[in-house]
């Protein structure tokens, strides 16, 4: 059992863990519930738990990349993380013009990381910057009249009901023009928050989830929808949970693209504790 009491002063109290309810994350919280048993483990879409670990009520949370890039106090707490080396399947630009013709831009409210990517891949590959839009979590492509939308996470794997003249798959997007992996979120803590073993637990959580890839599909698929053999391939063939090297390279370049596309950013590095080396 990981040691996730958080000690503030004389107080004693139980460490909250954030982590994004979308299918893509299940492989990283696989029996966290057991391995950190003293702890309490939330589930929620990745744009509200940005809001709820920025706020105080999650003490480490598995938050879109980019917080890191908005937050200095933020420190990367575990080698375990989701991303792509190619088309992820679960972040898609649906476009109803040709990319190069965009002007406006509904966003999966869900999003942070994927939005600014979004943004990135159209200013770069197509130079443009359309105006943005939200797309509530209750509503559908069919609910705005937007040029593109962006979907993500389960959603994102069941095809809108309308011809579109572009879809974009960010991952491969990225993967195919930068050549190097992209990373939509990470484990993330301020650096005030004690958080014992915590590191510990969350990397036994990924590689116990890493071996039962094909478990997680059989269990999670029917409730969303999505055929058994769809999920596991996604999980085993889309997605990867390791923060490497090569991880490191793309999340760099992705911060860099954003400070250029006007994303505030207060910190020039992505800090990591312990034994996780993020970046500098």
């Amino acid at each position: 059992m990981a040691g996730l009491n958080s000690e503030n002063g004389s107080s004693f109290r139980t460490l909250r863990i954030g982590a994004v309810s979308y299918l893509n994350s299940k492989p990283l919280i696989e029996g966290l519930r057991e391995l950190a048993a003293d702890a309490e483990l939330v589930l929620e879409v990745p744009s509200r738990l940005a809001d709820d670990l920025a706020g105080g009520r999650l003490d480490v949370a598995l938050v879109p990349s980019i917080e890191c890039l908005r937050h200095p106090d933020y420190e990367i707490v575990s080698d375990a993380c989701v991303a792509t080396r190619g088309p992820v399947f679960s972040v898609k630009l649906y476009s109803r013009v040709p990319m190069g013709k965009v002007r406006t831009l509904a966003l999966d409210e869900g999003s942070r990381t994927s939005a600014v990517l979004a943004q990135i891949m159209l200013a770069e590959r197509c130079g443009v910057s359309p105006k943005l839009q939200s797309l509530p979590l209750g509503q559908s492509a069919a609910d705005t009249d937007a040029d593109a939308i962006l979907l993500i996470g389960d959603r994102a794997m069941h095809v809108p009901a309308e011809s579109f003249a572009e879809i974009w798959d960010l991952g491969e997007e990225w993967s195919n023009w930068s050549g190097l992996p992209f990373v939509f979120a990470h484990w993330a803590a301020r650096a005030d928050v004690a958080l014992g073993n915590v590191a510990e637990a969350l990397s036994q959580a990924r590689d116990l989830g890493a071996s039962r890839l094909d478990e997680i599909a059989a269990r999670e698929a029917p409730p969303l929808g999505i055929p058994v053999p769809t999920a596991a391939n996604y999980l085993r063939d889309n997605l990867h949970f390791t923060l490497g090297s090569a991880e490191r390279s793309g999340l760099n370049l992705y911060y860099e693209l954003a400070r250029k596309l006007g994303v505030e950013a207060e910190s020039s590095a992505t800090r990591s504790r312990g034994s996780v080396v993020v970046s500098t």
